[in-house]
């Protein structure tokens, strides 16, 4: 039986800790808002905006919500934008993705103030984490590396291979395990003999963005393995990218889905939150 890695669990100590945190900050004098931008009422990201609402109120900011209808134009949401980056009071602004077709994503992200990237998506932020300097880390790997360490799982010296090299969770995670001392591989739909190369990880980390890609014959006997996917089925349950039922009996320590990364990212994202509030 492999061990379950509890995200929920690791995720509200987490939130217990940065509560305890505000109240000392708030103490001084120092207080903390997050902006929420939401264009369009994509009913995935409106329960993403929920839980990050929600998360704000528990550990003790204050959010303030901008629910934009889909057709503002562009102009208008990086005006907004310019606003909250000149806002003493704002410390942390997130623009919920995706945005509508009409926008420029990476345009948006660039014109949010580095130190309010409280997302890690900035460039700035970026370039910060690949030459091993302080910025806001992304949220879901920084999550990933909270999973592991508070779960007792060593790092350093261990072979990890990424599958996925998305900017938001396979390149960043790549460069955290590399900061944690690990060997790193990186795997994407270009490589050739994909199960041989997971085989060989000793922890394997799935961002692919396919419904349960990941079986058994992809993993090592006795291997961590974190799965970032989150899908709904036909029948209305979530599954992840890794096939559980196949995986867990081989695998030394898995995390489930939903209750795996899912909660370290809202976590994580109040983290930076409370890390802007002390720069």
């Amino acid at each position: 039986m492999a061990q379950l890695i509890d995200g929920k669990k690791i995720s509200q100590e987490i939130k217990d800790e940065l509560k305890e945190k505000v109240e000392k900050l708030n103490a001084e004098g120092i207080e903390g808002a997050l902006a929420v931008i939401q264009v369009g009422n994509d009913p995935a990201s409106s329960v993403y905006v929920r839980n990050k609402k929600r998360a704000c109120e528990y550990i003790g900011i204050r959010s303030e919500s901008y629910e934009l209808p889909e057709e503002t134009t562009e102009d208008e949401l990086l005006t907004l934008i310019e606003t909250l980056n000149e806002d003493p009071k704002i410390n942390g602004i997130l623009c919920q993705l995706p945005v509508p077709a009409h926008m420029d994503e990476n345009k948006i992200i660039r014109t949010i103030a580095p130190e309010k990237d409280v997302d890690g998506f900035h460039t700035q932020n970026v370039g910060a984490l690949v030459v091993g300097q302080k910025g806001f880390v992304s949220c879901t790997p920084a999550g990933v590396i909270q999973l592991l360490k508070r779960s007792g799982i060593d790092i350093a010296g261990k072979h990890c291979v990424v599958v996925g090299r998305s900017n938001i969770v396979g390149k960043p995670m790549a460069l955290l395990m590399l900061k944690e001392n690990a060997t790193v591989t990186i795997c994407h739909s270009r490589t050739a003999d994909l199960k041989a190369v997971c085989k060989q990880a000793d922890i394997l980390i799935v961002a692919v963005g396919k419904p349960k890609m990941i079986t058994a014959e992809y993993v090592k006997e006795g291997a961590t393995v974190i799965d970032v996917g989150i899908h709904r089925q036909e029948d209305g349950k979530l599954c992840g990218d890794v096939d559980f039922e196949q995986v867990e009996p081989i695998a030394g320590a898995i995390t489930p889905v939903p209750g795996g990364v899912g909660p370290m990212t809202i976590a994580m994202l109040m983290n930076n939150c409370v890390e802007a509030m002390t720069r």
